[in-house]
């Protein structure tokens, strides 16, 4: 890491220049969602925010990735090559036929390199995995994305999440176990934990065997469940302003191990999708604060790692 403050991710890609990733939605759902462990989803999800418009289940995967590359070129953002992004709702949830037919149709796709599949750690399998394993020894990078969210039990079950951290720690396990890529996705904010909750949780994730990590700071959607306990409880919540948001991410940072890479430090909807004012920064301009805050306190990823199992 020499050089740099955090150890920022950049995933797969050729001379340096990462592969741009298309989302897609394939259809699937969500245990939470369709009666078999709940209903309702996590009460902070509306998926619609999180994703572009070329990304719908109504179209093939072949069709969304053509308009995927349209909607990028369109922005002038040319790339060497594409991953395939299964992004909506839990993209493991099916059967392994359906799974072979979704992810074998990205992988035909003659601009397309590779996969990255956000899921749920309660949603794979042995089977599900030992696939996804051949899918990655045939030569495609098989990027596997959990959505983790908090270390936090109690917390889990207050957003209704439908599993649990032990979950998390084992579908982790065996997925690196079989070389494959493996990511999560943590949501800073959530009602009911501190700030110093949220701090104490990097030692729990310096103990999964992640590649790579995304951090959102939590944001209230419209018509969600969150947004009636925000508004009934407001207090539960902790409230970030750009300024305590980035002192706390480099609190955080501190803590990582500094081998975990950082692939997001934010996220950001389109301001309709918004029950309560969010930001209005761009996560480039977060990053930028990041780093120079960093720099302002001559800090960096894993300096207390170190200093707390540092041998004596």
């Amino acid at each position: 890491m020499e050089g740099k403050r955090f150890n920022a991710y950049t995933g797969p890609g050729k001379a340096g220049r990462p592969w741009q990733k298309l989302v897609l939605d394939a259809g699937f759902s969500c245990p939470n969602r369709d009666g078999t462990k709940g209903s309702g989803g996590c009460t902070f999800c509306d998926n619609a925010a999180f994703h572009p418009a070329y990304s719908s289940p109504s179209k093939s995967i072949t069709s969304q990735l053509d308009e995927g590359i349209a909607f990028h070129a369109v922005r002038g953002r040319k790339a060497d090559g594409y991953l395939a992004y299964f992004q909506s709702f839990s993209n493991t949830y099916a059967s392994l036929d359906t799974l072979r037919s979704r992810f074998g149709e990205a992988l035909s796709h003659p601009a397309v390199k590779g996969l990255v599949i956000g899921t749920r750690p309660d949603c794979v399998d042995g089977e599900k995995l030992d696939f996804l394993a051949e899918l990655a020894a045939g030569g495609h990078p098989v990027i596997v994305e959990y959505g983790i969210e908090s270390c936090y039990d109690e917390t889990l079950r207050r957003v209704n999440r439908g599993h649990d951290f032990e979950t998390a720690c084992r579908a982790v396990t065996e997925t690196v176990r079989r070389g494959l890529s493996t990511g999560a996705h943590f949501i800073l904010g959530l009602p009911g934990e501190s700030v110093d909750m949220m701090l104490s949780a990097a030692e729990k994730i310096n103990g999964l065997s992640l590649d790579h990590v995304k951090f959102h700071q939590l944001q209230i959607l419209r018509g969600t469940p969150m947004e009636a306990e925000f508004d009934r409880d407001p207090d539960a919540f902790v409230r970030w302003t750009p300024e305590t948001y980035v002192d706390f991410l480099v609190d955080l940072l501190e803590r990582l191990r500094p081998d975990l890479a950082v692939e997001r430090i934010a996220s950001s909807v389109p301001p309709r999708f918004h029950a309560h004012p969010g930001w209005g920064l761009p996560s480039a301009t977060l990053q930028q604060r990041l780093e120079r805050r960093l720099e302002e306190r001559d800090s960096w990823q894993g300096s207390k790692f170190f200093r707390n199992f540092a041998a004596p």
